[in-house]
């Protein structure tokens, strides 16, 4: 009873300050493109979204990564977590996915959040989905480790630590660590999983979230193999 009540306090909080904020307008041109595909060529019902920053909008093997999984791809670089929030009524909530797959956070760090901060903007695009989508799953892919940003690791494992915690025993909540299998013997970032940039993944980056999030996806009834 405590949870569904905290949950409610929060979906009433998400609600009231998303209503308030400035929109981020450097996202619109991206944002319209993304709408303007759906009336072309409307995502499919109950499938599976990811949504976030680079990492996902990079993502461009997807749909070969999970074969009979209807994915959706809906990240824009350099975004945060409150820009997915922000957005979610015009490309997360229309397509009623089964579940969500967020990747965000990296950016918020980068650009002086703290983890606190990064906790609370994770909870308020949980309580904003949760109001229109009470039976969508929603899982978040930790913040990866990276060569490009290895100084904010400590900050952002902590957030990783908070955000896990919050999220233990939720019910249609998960969170996926990838960063473990992406740290060397001596705790630092891998190098190889990275493009040249430090901060971009490779396919062999994209292979271990891949691994990670089959074993989700098949709990959650998709069909994936060799997960």
């Amino acid at each position: 009873m405590v949870r569904i009540v905290c949950l409610m306090l929060l979906t009433l909080l998400a609600g009231a300050a998303w209503a308030d904020q400035p929109q981020p307008s450097q996202w619109g041109p991206e944002i319209a493109a993304f709408t303007a595909k759906d009336r072309q060529q409307p995502p499919p019902k109950e499938g599976v979204l990811f949504i976030g920053s680079s990492s996902i909008h990079a993502w461009t093997t997807l749909a070969q990564d999970f074969p009979g999984v209807p994915v959706i791809n809906r990240g824009f670089g350099g975004s945060a977590i409150a820009d997915s929030t922000y957005y979610a009524d015009r490309i997360a909530v229309p397509y009623k996915p089964r579940v969500i797959v967020m990747y965000a956070g990296d950016n918020d760090m980068a650009e002086g959040a703290g983890p606190e901060q990064v906790l609370h903007d994770v909870q308020a695009f949980v309580a904003l989905v949760r109001r229109a989508l009470p039976h969508t799953a929603i899982v978040y892919i930790s913040i990866k480790p990276s060569v490009a940003r290895e100084n904010l690791w400590p900050s952002m494992r902590e957030a990783n630590a908070k955000i896990a915690h919050w999220m233990h025993g939720r019910e249609g909540l998960r969170f996926v660590d990838i960063s473990a299998a992406m740290l060397d013997a001596q705790g630092r970032p891998r190098p190889e999983l990275l493009r040249e940039d430090g901060l971009h993944m490779t396919a062999a980056g994209y292979a271990i979230w891949v691994a990670e999030l089959k074993p989700v996806l098949a709990a959650y009834g998709f069909p994936v193999h060799g997960g």
